[in-house]
């Protein structure tokens, strides 16, 4: 599902105006050998390929109202890479800049990174906001934006607690 119902449904009542949501973003971290883990010592990270910029990122998503953040991360795998994961950590808080999509629609979001920690299924674009799901090598990952760069080495690096700019 590319744009959630009740985006939508705000969007019939304010045009193309800013909004400001919340959103999340699922660090997806495993062993080399496929077992589930959770720091980048010899690790493998999801990554999907946008279908609407071509562009390697974890998976992201939109928290759908009164969804608790890491149970949206979850869900986002889950539809977008056919993963089965569970969240294990808040690596980090951020917020995007605003974003103009081609149809005019400006949003601004409040990003929730979670690492999550791999449990079952083998990746592929699920629902079509996608058109690859695969590992990468935590040390042999394609380029990304400064932004996702910064919520993976969140992830990776972090300690317990999360990363937030100020």
């Amino acid at each position: 599902m590319a744009t959630p119902e009740f985006v939508l449904a705000l969007r019939e009542k304010i045009g193309t105006a800013p909004l400001w949501l919340t959103g999340v973003t699922a660090v997806v971290v495993r062993d080399l050998d496929g077992s589930p883990r959770t720091s980048s010592a010899s690790a493998e990270i999801l990554l999907v390929k946008r279908s609407d910029t071509g562009a390697w990122t974890p998976v992201t998503g939109i928290i759908d109202p009164g969804e608790q953040p890491a149970a949206a991360a979850a869900r986002e795998v889950l539809e977008e890479a056919d993963l089965v994961v569970v969240p294990v950590r808040l690596a980090r808080i951020g917020v995007t800049d605003e974003i103009t999509y081609p149809n005019g629609d400006r949003a601004q979001y409040i990003d929730h990174t979670f690492v999550c920690r791999y449990v079952s299924g083998a990746p592929r674009p699920a629902d079509g906001e996608n058109t690859e799901a695969r590992w990468f090598a935590a040390d042999a990952m394609p380029a990304m934006s400064a932004d996702m760069t910064e919520r993976v080495t969140a992830a990776l690096t972090g300690g317990p607690e999360a990363a937030f700019s100020v």
